[in-house]
């Protein structure tokens, strides 16, 4: 059976020899005589798996030893949380932008810890209700004198916006990067921490991929408990309970993958896969982009029809033709191409070439 393009925005496509690798290594991983499921975390099968995977990504993003990586638990989400919970204090203020969905939600969270703590958690930008969809433009920022931290998320997956100029920030930055991790040219070390959901760039679902300074973890607050603090994880090679190893493992494998491909080919290619669709959505009337075109996303290609019923049609006859997953999120309908590091150009032509038809029949 062929291999369905799956356009889903998480969990999302992985790279196919990544998968057939892991399908090698799943029942006897390299001679051990057993799944990488079933090593101790703390034996020397796995070790080397751990700290290759922790090197290739710091190598990546360009980190130095000031940096450390963190595998944790809970997935983007956990760290709305534990962020104002390590970080904003008793009459302290974080900076929030709302960019969409998942800013608004690391907003909420920020929020919720401040009014426990008589702390503020002050938004510095609000477009997320904006249509079309958008980041903040250059004077809309109204950051606070004295912010422990400003807060962004670098890509939208529901609005399909991205941002691709980082603001000016006077303290830490920090961003959740769940869905265009390592998928665009960023200068990492901009960021005191960022974040990134595995299950749409790096892996399966199931853990955060978090970079921290190590200073920054070593002020992080000891009142709260212990396996929500950063220093935690730092202090035990994020081994303080049993990690998802199977995970970290197939994150290694996706991290070397990236290495081979060459991290500026990866960027290219994911540029010429979006302009390929937003070139079919803009050179007619028929589809319409739903995000500014300044801030159109290369990693969340989202558009209308001109109808409902056009859209519905639209989904389930590419659904029919192998092409899985375009239908938007259930908040804001229409339709949404997700097109990861791992989603190959194949599976655009094969969309491109459906929409112009679909145009043609329907239009």
């Amino acid at each position: 059976m062929a291999r369905a393009f799956n356009f889903s925005a998480g969990p999302a496509t992985l790279p196919l020899e990544v998968l057939q690798q892991v399908q090698q290594d799943l029942v006897d991983y390299k001679g051990a005589g057993m799944s990488v499921m079933e090593m101790s975390h703390r034996g020397k099968d796995y070790a080397p798996i751990h700290e290759e995977a922790k090197a290739n990504f710091k190598e990546l993003c360009g980190l130095g030893d000031d940096y450390d990586v963190l595998f944790i638990q809970g997935g983007g989400s956990m760290q709305f949380a534990m962020i104002p919970m390590n970080f904003l204090g008793a009459g302290q203020t974080a900076d929030y932008a709302n960019m969409g969905t998942w800013s608004g939600k690391a907003l909420k969270e920020g929020q919720k810890v401040a009014a426990l703590r008589g702390a503020t958690a002050n938004c510095v930008a609000n477009c997320a209700k904006d249509i079309p969809t958008r980041m903040p433009f250059d004077g809309e920022w109204k950051f606070s004198d004295n912010a422990v931290y400003t807060h962004i998320c670098t890509n939208e997956t529901i609005s399909g916006a991205q941002i691709k100029k980082l603001p000016d920030v006077k303290g830490p930055l920090f961003a959740d990067m769940s869905s265009d991790i390592l998928g665009i040219d960023r200068d990492f070390t901009k960021f005191d921490l960022f974040y990134a959901g595995a299950q749409k760039n790096l892996g399966p679902a199931g853990m955060a991929v978090v970079a921290i300074r190590k200073e920054l973890a070593a002020k992080g607050s000891e009142a709260i408990p212990t396996l929500l603090q950063y220093r935690t994880h730092l202090d035990n090679d994020s081994m303080f309970n049993t990690p998802p190893t199977f995970s970290i493992y197939i994150f290694g494998e996706v991290m070397k993958w990236v290495k081979r491909m060459g991290k500026e080919n990866l960027f290219r290619l994911n540029d010429e896969k979006a302009k390929k669709l937003y070139d079919v959505i803009d050179s007619t009337g028929f589809y319409r982009g739903t995000a500014l075109p300044e801030f159109r996303s290369n990693m969340n290609v989202t558009f209308r029809l001109p109808s409902e019923d056009l859209e519905k049609r639209f989904v389930e006859e590419a659904k029919a033709l192998g092409m899985s997953s375009l239908k938007g999120h259930r908040s804001v309908g229409g339709i949404r191409a997700t097109i990861y590091n791992a989603f190959p150009m194949e599976g655009v032509d094969a969309l491109v070439a459906f929409m112009k038809e679909f145009e043609r029949k329907n239009g």
